[in-house]
């Protein structure tokens, strides 16, 4: 079964288009065009099954804008920031990765939080957020991680 074949079924499963190909939601087919246009790409590059994962892997770690290496901190990593008073610097590889003018750096996505809630179904329902609390500084080189810590709200 080819890749466009095997697209266009999952689409069908997922209501996304009908028996005859044909899409229900405007928005929805403007993505799955573009996945099928990927998935050209992807077929006509002959990937074996050794090579597919890798290529798959790499492809999905670049298109999210996140590090295929560790972090390094080196200077050319830095971009300042001008928005307010204080000097501060985002890092371009790791775009959650900031530091201050005192060269400490952190990672605004160390911890997310987390919560259950009920929904108006009455299903039950994670919540995540990230607040100051959040930050966790870090030392180079670096590879982002987060570890998820259940905070119940106050509610």
């Amino acid at each position: 079964m080819s890749y466009a074949k095997h697209a266009m079924t999952e689409f069908r499963a997922a209501g996304w288009v009908d028996e005859n190909g044909n899409y229900c939601d405007e928005m929805q087919q403007a993505i799955c065009e573009g996945v099928l246009k990927l998935l050209e790409v992807f077929s006509e590059e002959g990937h074996s099954g050794s090579s597919a994962p890798y290529t798959i892997k790499l492809f999905e770690t670049l298109a999210s804008f996140k590090p295929i290496v560790p972090l390094t901190g080196e200077d050319w990593e830095w971009l300042e920031l001008d928005y307010d008073q204080r000097v501060s610097y985002q890092n371009i590889r790791g775009s959650r990765v900031f530091k201050d003018a005192d060269g400490r750096a952190y990672d605004i996505e160390g911890i997310v939080f987390y919560d259950w809630y009920t929904d108006e179904d009455g299903v039950k329902q994670m919540s995540h957020y990230t607040c100051k609390d959040s930050h966790v500084y870090i030392e180079f080189p670096y590879t982002p991680k987060t570890d998820f810590i259940e905070r119940p709200s106050n509610q």
